[in-house]
C-alpha cells in the first residue's frame, strides 16, 4: 500500500480496533498470476506479538486451494467520503476521497479438524450475535458436522499490516472544520464517521 506521510496509520492498537470494527473484508490471493477474491467477516485475535485472522469458506470456493500455498491479502476499508473543493480556502483545488483502510498479508492454514472448526464457529458467534449461542447450542450434533463439511475453516498469521488514515491532515483548520460540519449533516454513517476522524486530528 502506497502512503504518504501525512497520512500514516501507525498505532498497532488502533488498527487492531479498526479491523474489528470494520471486520467484513476481502481476501486476495492469486491463482496462475491472477487475483481471486472472496468478500467474507473476519475474527481478529491477538495473543502476544501473534495477530490472526479467522473466518471460513464455502468448500466449493476455489480460492480454498490457494490459500496456504500463497501469501493473501485482507482489505478492511469502511468509513468513506468523498470530499468536494468547495470547502478548500483555494481556488485552484481539486476533489479527493478521505477514507482509512488497513492489508493484512499472510499465508492462511486450513483448520481440519472438526472440534477446532466448530470451537472456531462458536467464536464467531460469540462476536458477531452473542445472542444466538443459545439456539446454536440447541441445535443437533447431526447438523452442525453436516454443516462443517461444506466450509474451509482457515486462520491466516498476518506477517506484515500496512495502514492509511487519510482525513483531511494536510489541510488547514478551518478547513477540517468545514469538512467535517458538511460531513456530519449527511445522511451516510460512513460519511458521519469521516467526520469523526477529522474531529480527532
Amino acid at each position: 500500500m502506497y502512503v504518504a506521510r501525512q497520512f500514516e496509520f501507525e498505532d498497532k492498537a488502533e488498527r487492531i480496533a479498526f479491523m474489528k470494527q470494520y471486520s467484513f473484508a476481502t481476501i486476495v490471493t492469486t491463482k496462475a498470476g491472477l487475483p481471486i477474491a472472496t468478500q467474507l467477516p473476519f475474527l481478529i485475535t491477538q495473543n502476544d506479538d501473534k495477530l490472526v485472522l479467522s473466518a471460513h469458506f464455502a468448500l466449493a470456493n476455489e480460492q480454498v486451494s490457494y490459500i496456504e500455498e500463497n501469501t493473501s491479502l485482507v482489505i478492511f476499508s469502511e468509513p468513506h467520503a468523498y470530499i468536494s473543493p468547495a470547502h478548500y480556502d483555494k481556488v485552484e483545488s481539486v476533489p479527493t476521497w478521505d477514507y482509512v483502510a488497513v492489508h493484512a498479508y499472510g499465508k492462511a492454514r486450513i483448520v481440519q479438524e472438526e472440534d477446532a472448526k466448530i470451537q472456531a464457529l462458536e467464536q464467531m458467534i460469540l462476536f458477531y450475535e452473542q445472542g444466538y449461542l443459545e439456539q446454536w447450542n440447541k441445535l443437533s450434533d447431526k447438523f452442525k458436522k453436516g454443516m462443517i463439511r461444506g466450509i474451509a475453516v482457515f486462520d491466516l498469521e498476518v506477517t506484515d499490516l500496512q495502514a492509511q488514515k487519510k482525513v483531511s491532515q494536510n489541510k488547514t483548520e478551518m478547513e477540517r472544520e468545514r469538512i467535517a460540519v458538511h460531513l456530519e449533516k449527511s445522511d451516510v454513517s460512513s460519511e458521519k464517521a469521516i467526520a469523526d476522524y477529522i474531529r480527532k486530528i
